[in-house]
């Protein structure tokens, strides 16, 4: 039996690791499956469809897999999908997705959410990303690897958030932000690659470099934007780096900062 704290309500629905640890005053309700060493800390709401991996330590107070915050919910079965090694601090809120989009809300593996993040309905969160204290992201936002969100920092709905991004705090995204970019303002404009990040995260000097020439491209050089687009894709063959900066640009709906 997982390791639940006698004033803790559970569900018999609910599937818990024996590892399991479930604090005080938590409730974990039906159809929640929930990994090996998690820790559920005192005063956290699981609502269920929703599945949780291993490793994963929740703080109080946080609500996981609530409805969605959606005027057109009617109580449609969405879920909420949590990976492994997540740190979730005190009153994040996380959603279920919609019957509007894929009908659930994602988070990968090994990120970090600071005190009263909010991620809302059909978002997609990857890896590695980190988000200061009150974050908010919208419905439907897609969040690379690598990402960090300064404080207080907001995403508009169906934004998208490219891998190794760096938005600075009270930033307000209402375009994607590609990847490897520092975002910054209201609303969010481009201000350089996030360099330091990047060496943090291994990427060499030459490859830094490449990714610099592409940002003056597509920023600085007042190149059209087929233009710059195009002279980005001709060296993605040699600079594997570019490759999710070049895709990412070629596949926005929404259109991107500039």
């Amino acid at each position: 039996m997982a390791n639940i704290h006698e004033t803790a309500i559970v569900s018999p629905a609910a599937k818990l690791h024996a590892s399991v640890v479930v604090g005080p005053y938590s409730i974990v309700e039906d159809d929640v499956e929930i990994g090996a060493d998690t820790v559920i800390g005192p005063h956290c709401v699981i609502k269920g469809p929703t599945t949780i991996g291993t490793r994963n330590r929740i703080y109080q107070f946080a609500s996981v897999g609530e409805d969605p915050q959606d005027k057109k919910y009617a109580g449609e079965n969405t879920r909420l999908i949590i990976g492994n090694g997540n740190t979730i601090r005190e009153y994040c809120t996380l959603n279920r997705g919609t019957a509007q989009d894929q009908g659930v809300t994602r988070v990968g593996d090994n990120n970090w959410l600071m005190a009263y993040v909010h991620v809302a309905h059909d978002c997609e969160i990857g890896n590695e990303a980190v988000f200061a204290n009150n974050v908010t992201l919208a419905g439907h936002v897609t969040v690379g690897d690598f990402v960090i969100f300064g404080g207080f920092s907001g995403v508009h709905q169906f934004c998208r958030v490219g891998a190794h991004a760096f938005i600075a705090n009270n930033c307000a995204v209402t375009r994607d932000v590609p990847p490897y970019l520092m975002a910054a303002g209201q609303p969010a404009v481009p201000r350089g690659i996030n360099s330091e990040g990047l060496k943090r995260r291994g990427f060499d000097a030459a490859q830094i470099r490449n990714i610099k020439e592409a940002f003056r491209l597509m920023y600085r050089s007042g190149l059209r934007l087929e233009e710059a687009r195009d002279r980005i894709a001709a060296v993605v063959a040699e600079q594997d780096e570019l490759a999710i900066f070049a895709s990412f640009i070629e596949a926005s709906e929404r259109s991107f900062i500039r």
